[in-house]
């Protein structure tokens, strides 16, 4: 088996001295950080704020150091500080909060607590409490909602929003379609798609319905949504659109009829107002949707939705430049602003949302205050008294330099990435930006302007395919660095910049890709996206640790000499061809596994199936009562399970630390009282038994969750072969599988794993991998483990034969993060070895391989029978005729 030349090296003979290699990369860290500082430090690290970055980092945020973690994810949510968390807990120890609906002496003092948060949320989108109110809502998403269920739509109604705005915004657009449908007796008509989409886009309707018969009136309220900050791209819309919308919505509907009415606008800061909260005070923004958590970390489900409550006094953009394309001609005057939050209606009434109410009749009287109208039940109020904390945080660093701050490490890092070239000079690296798009109207250049604190990107191997955003994933995990891949919940945005077409996206969900999955390349295409976003906590040596990070796992430098790696194409070498032709392999060891995830057990020969390669390997599995296949990523403790078969008796025994009788298990019941079902499995459909409740009570103490034991049934276990090749699984699929992931067989030599502990004790010694711990074979749950040859042999094998018996190689097995789990002293721990390492050399278009995969070819050349038992000891032939 070839690898990549990119992809595969080998360690050098130099010799190495770890002090001075450690040495030399502070003094590379130094001056690279000195000319960062050289045209980004007027902007990064808080100059002129009460702390510098490094003592927010040193006082605030040492659980990063401490852990050795990269945190890149603040767009999906932003991390607490130490001192933020100290302080609501000394709150939330000195004081008591009681429920705010009463009037003890504790519950006024929660009412004032929530007043003042209000007043908090206001004051930093510069909003009046005259003319906005503040409705707390579970978050984001439920702020959202509640404006698609409250808007006063009607037949007449546009809801118009842009391609980038997150699948929450997107949501709403159903409370709009439900109204027209309910009065027109079906969907929007084709000849008005444009109610839904912002032009020159058009929606593709689900329903067909009929044309309206009137034209829109002025009397209509229409609704128009757009994010102030893109979290796909980082695209920040200036909130000059809001006025452009409600002077002049004909610009934005190129002359639609629903381009009539009165406009309000719904902003969705819930990313943006991070570093750029909008600005109310010169805005007319009818609502504007707010998640703590994205602001400061904690605490997480709580969202503020601001609503417009009267008059403002508007600073407007009155004429365009349209040559410089900038703004002129500013003057002060008063917008005629709609009261969104008397207009908001309102059927369902829960407690504290109305004055009075009748049992036995249908009477209410709500509350007239629109918080109290709209914040059903009890309120979070302890979620919202900690919520002052993160806003002492912010407001002593302001927004202003936190933006400037974050969007030097953005500028940083993309043009760090921009710079990287493979050795041929081949570009690296594609940021999704809007300035690489071909802008559709003058008018969204002028709406859309800078961004954010976001890098979206994919990477390109040196023959011009994608690196899969999984396997960008799975590497910066290895070296400590969280960050997000896919869509990100915004499908619009990503189909935009990904230039996916409806045609594209349709095929990649028959071919079983969905949002969160790894099916991350099809038809050549990416399906998604790496994104790295920062935080006002984020530092230079993050952006540069993550920028070292893609440098050394995707870019293609065979003269890096930083390293003292070489790189060759071949896993064995030419000098050792001879070697190998002479070479003699036994098998050293057998092992089964009956139940999926747990321990195995050595025997010295084994039975060989017409089906499923060793008997009873992988026949039974454990899955929890949500319908959840256990495994040991999800409940690492499955290890500690033993397991053993008697032929002789036919019982499988059970043991486990947790339990004190082992379990025994007849081979032969014919009675199930569990039943039989069907249950998916990777693209498999088994038929399954069941077992008695007291067994599955073991296995649910056993493992420390409430479960079942399943058995795969002989008679009924095939393939859904169209799922398989549609979401190119790296199956066997001509065989009849038990439960095994992917093949009957793994095969693994012993040479391999000796090189690999060698690798691991060399990076130990440089100081580059921490303390080497010897890796025994069975961490990677071999069935067959060779003895004899060179390391990495078996990449080559297309065939062997053990004794008189055919296997087929399927190919090389990927392995994933189970085998960083070690199971020492009844504990099991995780660590980023041995895959890390095997990742620095063993990486083939986004897998990590270790060992081969193998098939039991049941037939001999003669037409015979071969011998049905494996046996320890036997020769093992490669690549025999």
């Amino acid at each position: 088996m070839e690898f990549p030349l990119e992809k595969l090296v080998v360690s050098s003979s130099c010799p190495s001295d770890p002090k001075k290699d450690n040495k030399n990369k502070e003094n590379i860290m130094d001056a690279d950080k000195a000319e960062f500082l050289r045209e980004f430090g007027s902007d990064y690290g808080y100059p002129n704020g009460p702390k510098s970055i490094d003592e927010i980092r040193a006082t605030e945020f040492n659980r990063l150091d401490q852990k050795g973690i990269v945190y890149l994810d603040h767009a999906g949510a932003t991390l607490y500080s130490e001192l933020q968390m100290e302080a609501i807990f000394k709150d939330f120890s000195s004081n008591v909060y009681a429920n705010p609906h009463s009037h003890s002496d504790s519950s006024s003092a929660t009412s004032d607590i929530i007043r003042e948060a209000r007043q908090l949320v206001l004051d930093y989108c510069n909003a009046s409490a005259k003319e906005y109110k503040c409705i707390f809502t579970s978050g984001a998403t439920a702020a959202l909602k509640l404006v698609g269920e409250a808007f006063p739509w009607s037949r007449e109604s546009c809801f118009t929003y842009t391609m980038e705005n997150h699948n929450s915004v997107l949501g709403a657009a159903a409370f709009a379609v439900d109204v027209v449908d309910n009065v027109n007796g079906g969907g929007v008509s084709k000849g008005h798609e444009a109610q839904v989409k912002l032009s020159p886009h058009s929606l593709q309707r689900r329903n067909e319905a009929k044309i309206l018969e009137e034209e829109p009136t002025a009397n209509a309220y229409n609704l128009f949504a757009f994010p102030s900050e893109c979290n796909f791209s980082g695209l920040r819309f200036s909130l000059d659109l809001a006025n452009l919308v409600k002077e002049n919505p004909e610009r934005i509907l190129e002359g639609s009829p629903f381009c009539k009415g009165r406009w309000m606008v719904l902003v969705d800061a819930a990313k943006g107002c991070t570093t750029r909260p909008p600005d109310l005070s010169k805005y007319p923004v009818d609502f504007v949707v707010i998640s703590f958590y994205k602001l400061f970390g904690y605490p997480t489900g709580l969202g503020a939705l601001i609503v417009q409550n009267g008059k403002s006094l508007v600073l407007k953009d009155l004429m365009l430049d349209v040559v410089a394309f900038k703004f002129s001609n500013f003057r002060l005057h008063y917008c005629d602003a709609t009261d969104a939050a008397k207009l908001m209606t309102k059927t369902y009434f829960s407690g504290g949302t109305v004055a009075a109410s009748f049992a036995d009749m249908d009477f209410v009287r709500r509350r007239e205050g629109i918080e109290e109208l709209f914040e059903d039940g009890t309120i979070s109020f302890l979620s919202i008294a900690s919520i002052r904390q993160g806003f002492r945080i912010l407001n002593s660093l302001s927004p202003s330099m936190m933006s400037r701050h974050t969007a030097a490490l953005t500028m940083y890092v993309k043009k760090m990435l921009l710079g990287l070239r493979h050795e041929h000079e081949a570009n690296v690296c594609t940021i999704y930006e809007n300035h690489d798009l071909k802008v559709a109207t003058l008018l969204f250049q002028l709406v859309c302007h800078e961004s954010g604190s976001i890098v979206s990107f994919n990477l390109k191997r040196p023959d011009g395919s994608w690196f899969g955003y999984s396997e960008v994933e799975k590497l910066a995990s290895l070296s400590g660095i969280q960050l997000r891949t896919g869509c990100f919940c915004n499908p619009g945005a990503c189909a935009k910049y990904l230039g996916l077409s409806h045609l594209d996206l349709l095929s990649n969900l028959e071919a079983g890709h969905v949002c969160w999955d790894d099916n991350d390349i099809i038809q050549g295409k990416p399906t998604g996206a790496v994104r790295v976003s920062f935080g006002y906590m984020s530092t230079y040596e993050d952006a540069k640790k993550f920028i070292d990070f893609i440098t050394s796992s995707f870019v293609s430098m065979p003269n890096k000499l930083e390293n003292r790696n070489m790189l060759r194409t071949k896993s064995i070498s030419s000098s050792n061809e001879g070697l190998e032709r002479n070479a003699v392999y036994h098998l050293k060891s057998i092992t089964v596994y009956p139940i999926k995830s747990c321990a195995g057990f050595s025997v010295e020969s084994w039975p060989l199936t017409s089906t499923v390669g060793l008997q009873h390997d992988r026949e039974w599995l454990l899955k929890s009562l949500t319908g959840e296949i256990l495994t040991q990523k999800k409940v690492p403790d499955m290890c500690s399970i033993s397991t053993y078969i008697d032929l002789s008796t036919g019982r499988m025994f059970v043991e486990s630390p947790r339990c004190r009788a082992k379990l025994q298990i007849n081979l032969k019941t014919d009675s199930y009282p569990g039943g039989i079902e069907e249950i998916k499995l990777r693209g498999h459909r088994y038929e399954v038994r069941h077992y008695e409740n007291d067994v599955d009570l073991w296995f649910s103490h056993a493992v420390g969750c409430p479960c079942t034991l399943l058995r795969s049934s002989s008679s009924q276990n095939y393939s859904c072969l169209n799922e398989d090749r549609s979401r190119n699984l790296c199956r066997d699929v001509e065989s009849r599988l038990n439960f095994a992931n992917e093949a009957q067989f793994l095969l693994i030599s012993e040479e391999s794993v000796s090189d690999l502990n060698n690798r691991l004790s060399l990076n130990a010694q440089k100081g580059t991998r921490g303390t080497a711990v010897p890796v025994n074979p069975m961490r990677f749950r071999p069935n067959l483990v060779a003895s004899g040859g060179e390391p990495y042999a078996e990449d080559g094998w297309r065939n062997i034969k053990i004794g008189n018996k055919n296997f087929m190689s399927l190919g090389g097995c990927n392995r994933c993060q189970m085998i960083n789990l070690v199971h020492q002293s009844g504990q099991v721990q995780r660590s980023t070895e041995p895959l890390e390492t095997l990742a620095s050399y063993r990486r083939v278009k986004g897998k990590i391989l270790f060992g081969i995969l193998l098939r039991h070819e049941i037939q001999s050349k003669m037409g015979m029978p071969t011998e049905s038992w494996l046996r320890v000891g036997e020769e093992i032939h490669p690549n025999s005729e």
